[in-house]
C-alpha cells in the first residue's frame, strides 16, 4: 500500500486558505514532515472556481492508477500562484511533485451499473458508457473509473465509480501548480483524498456504514462509505462562511469582527452576545439541515444500509455546536476527526495542541499527502 512513495507534498487549495502536508513514509507509518497554511482573500476562489486569467500544455493524472495522462490548457491566477509560492518558501519545501484535488458542482460523482468487464474493456468503451450518466458535453470532460466489485443483486453486472471532471475546471487548478514551478503529479477529488485520509487513521470495518462530512469554508462534502466502498456522495454549496454572513448581515459587524464572533469572541463593542448566540444557533441550524438532506436522500435511496457513526471533518468540525446538533438531530453518534490520529509526530517539532485544534482543517490535505503516482 505505501511503496515508493517519495517526495510528494499534498496541496489542498480551498475556498479560505491554502493548505499543505508532507509526509515522509517508513515501513509502513507516516511520520509529519511539515504543515502549514495560507490564508486566501474571500474573493479569491467563488464557488470552488478561481477568480483570474493565460496558456501552457502539461499533463496530470486524474487520481485511479489506470489514468491515462490527460492533455489540458493551463491558465494564471496570480494571488494564489504567489500563496502557494510564499507558503512552500516559508515552510522550507523545495519538492516540486504535489498531489492536489477539485470539488464542486463541476465534478460529478456517480456509481453506475455495467455489465461485467474487465479494466482494459471498459477503458475502450467508458466514453460511450459515461456519455449517458454525465450532465456535461463528453468531449468537456475528463472521466476516470473504479470497478467497484460484482452487484450484489445481480451476478452478471458490476459496481463502477464513475468521476468527471470538467476540463477547464482542472485547467485553472492545474495552473497554479505549473506557474509556481510545481509539477501536479496527481489530481484527485476532496472526497476521495478525506477516504483515503480516514482509512489509513481510522480504517474500514467490513459491512459498517458510516459517514464522512467535510464542512468546509464555503461547501460541505458527505461521503458515506460501507466497509472501503464508497457507496454515496454529494457535494452541498454551504458552509462555515454561513455563520459569518449571518452574523454579519444582522449585526451589522465587519467581515473581522463576525469571524472572531463565530470563534467564539463575545466581547466585539456594542454587540450583545445573546444575539451572537441566537443568530449562531439559527445559522447552524440552517447548515445542519442541508447536511440532513443529504442523508435523507441517502436513506431514502438505500433502503437496508444505515449509517451508524458520522466522523465530522473541515474547519467547522471545530464547532461544538455544530456537533451537537447534528448528533441531536439525526440520532447518530458524531466524532470529530484527526487527521494525524495515527501519524508519528515529533514533538519537539510541533505542538500537539495546536495540531489538534487545526488538524481537522487539514484532512484533505493530508489525504493527498498519503498519495502516490498510480495509487488506487
Amino acid at each position: 500500500m505505501f511503496a515508493s512513495k517519495k517526495d510528494i507534498v499534498g496541496i489542498d487549495v480551498g475556498s479560505s486558505a491554502v493548505k499543505v502536508v508532507r509526509l515522509r513514509e517508513s515501513r509502513g507509518t507516516f511520520h509529519l514532515e511539515n504543515v502549514g497554511i495560507m490564508p486566501l482573500d474571500s474573493e479569491t476562489i467563488v464557488d470552488n472556481t478561481i477568480m483570474d486569467s493565460t496558456v501552457i500544455v502539461d499533463s496530470v493524472y486524474f487520481g485511479f492508477s489506470h489514468s491515462l495522462p490527460l492533455q489540458i490548457t493551463i491558465m494564471d491566477s496570480t494571488v494564489i500562484v504567489d500563496s502557494v509560492r510564499n507558503l512552500l518558501s516559508a515552510m522550507k519545501i523545495k519538492t516540486k511533485r504535489v498531489a492536489t484535488s477539485v470539488s464542486g458542482h463541476s465534478v460529478i460523482i456517480r456509481k453506475i451499473s455495467l455489465p461485467v468487464m474487465t479494466d482494459a474493456e471498459l477503458e475502450a468503451s467508458i466514453q460511450w458508457e459515461a456519455e449517458q450518466y454525465i450532465p456535461f458535453d463528453i468531449s468537456e470532460v475528463n472521466i476516470d473509473f473504479q470497478i467497484l466489485g460484482p452487484d450484489a443483486k445481480d451476478p452478471s453486472q458490476m459496481d463502477v465509480m464513475l468521476v468527471a471532471a470538467k476540463k477547464n475546471f482542472v485547467d485553472d487548478y492545474t495552473t497554479l501548480f505549473a506557474e509556481a514551478g510545481l509539477e501536479p503529479v496527481v489530481m484527485d477529488i476532496d472526497c476521495f483524498a478525506v477516504e483515503n485520509m480516514f482509512d489509513y487513521n481510522y480504517g474500514f470495518v467490513d459491512d459498517e456504514v458510516v459517514a464522512l462530512i467535510d464542512l468546509g469554508a464555503s461547501a460541505t462534502s458527505v461521503s458515506v462509505l460501507k466497509g472501503s466502498m464508497s457507496i454515496f456522495t454529494r457535494d452541498i454549496q454551504a458552509g462555515g462562511n454561513l455563520l459569518s454572513e449571518e452574523l454579519q448581515k444582522r449585526l451589522g459587524v465587519s467581515s473581522e469582527e463576525a469571524e472572531r464572533a463565530k470563534l467564539g469572541d463575545r466581547h466585539i463593542a456594542d454587540v450583545d452576545p445573546d444575539s451572537v448566540e441566537e443568530i449562531l444557533t439559527d445559522a447552524i441550524e440552517n447548515l445542519v439541515q442541508e447536511v440532513q438532506r443529504s442523508l435523507d436522500f441517502f436513506s431514502a435511496t438505500s433502503s437496508e444500509d444505515r449509517i451508524s457513526k458520522i466522523y465530522l471533518t473541515g474547519g467547522v468540525s471545530n464547532s461544538v455546536k455544530i456537533r451537537e446538533t447534528l448528533e441531536e438531530r439525526l440520532g447518530i453518534p458524531v466524532e470529530r476527526v484527526d487527521p494525524f490520529r495515527n501519524v508519528t509526530i515529533n514533538e519537539k517539532e510541533f505542538d500537539s495542541e495546536y495540531l489538534d485544534a487545526i488538524g481537522p482543517m487539514f484532512s484533505v490535505a493530508a489525504g493527498l499527502a498519503m498519495r502516490k503516482v498510480g495509487d488506487k
